[in-house]
């Protein structure tokens, strides 16, 4: 039952923290209903845990290299604006 109790709670971090609230808020609020500071605390840990295995694995970003050729596909290289000098 206790197992039940607590996959409520993490159903219900889940659920909440993926609408943009706070997990702070959210603890503030099961207190204030009467819930228990520890069970709150194994919940939020568990679905925090749940949350960050469904993340997607991000993968570096691809470095954008440009150059500009001129009419006889020559490099042509730029020169930085006077404002840009630093």
């Amino acid at each position: 039952m206790v197992e039940n109790y607590r996959g409520q709670l993490v159903n219900y971090f889940m659920k909440n923290l993926g609408k943009g609230y706070t997990a702070e808020s959210l603890k503030f609020a099961l207190i204030g209903q009467g819930y228990s500071r520890s069970v709150i605390d194994v919940a939020l840990e568990q679905a925090h845990k749940e949350l960050a295995e469904k993340a997607p694995v991000l993968k570096e970003r691809p470095v954008i290299r440009h150059e500009v050729f001129d009419e006889n596909d020559e490099p042509v290289s730029l020169k930085k604006p006077w404002w840009k000098f630093w």
